[in-house]
């Protein structure tokens, strides 16, 4: 389960956002982890017609949000190892654009030190953004 603002998030609450950022804690250790996802993915539809492709049609169908756990494997080891149920999943923001998902990631990445302690589960981060695609984000808070 994934909690925003207090309380349980649902399908019904995506409305016009296209992911979140979020953060995993490890109730038994405290560890933690940032990262964001994506609510739907990229699927590709082909024909195929005598071993050729004829025709493709793109569409976007829903992620694996709900049961996410995040990239990091030693988080996945952990949850496979402790059980789901000693693991806190908080959405700390809800992004309308790519481009402010990686923005707003990638800030709490540093805001919060997460590559320099033993805190975290964070080992990496990478960002590409341009400015121009964060004009409709009104300010960051």
């Amino acid at each position: 389960m994934w909690i925003y603002n207090g309380k349980e998030f649902v399908d019904d609450d995506i409305g016009d956002y296209v992911g979140f950022v979020y953060i995993i804690t490890n109730l038994i250790s405290g560890k933690q982890y940032v990262g964001k996802k994506l609510f739907t993915k990229a699927k590709t539809n082909r024909t195929v017609k005598d071993g050729v492709v004829i025709k493709k049609r793109s569409s976007r169908v829903s992620s694996d949000w709900k049961s996410y756990y995040g990239s990091n494997e030693e988080l996945k080891n952990d949850v496979k190892s402790l059980g789901s149920s000693n693991f806190k999943r908080e959405i700390l923001f809800l992004c309308k654009s790519k481009s402010e998902l990686s923005y707003r990631e990638t800030y709490e990445i540093f805001s919060r030190h997460t590559l320099l302690g033993e805190g975290f589960y964070n080992s990496w981060c990478s960002c590409k953004i341009h400015k121009k695609n964060l004009k409709n984000m009104l300010t960051y808070s």
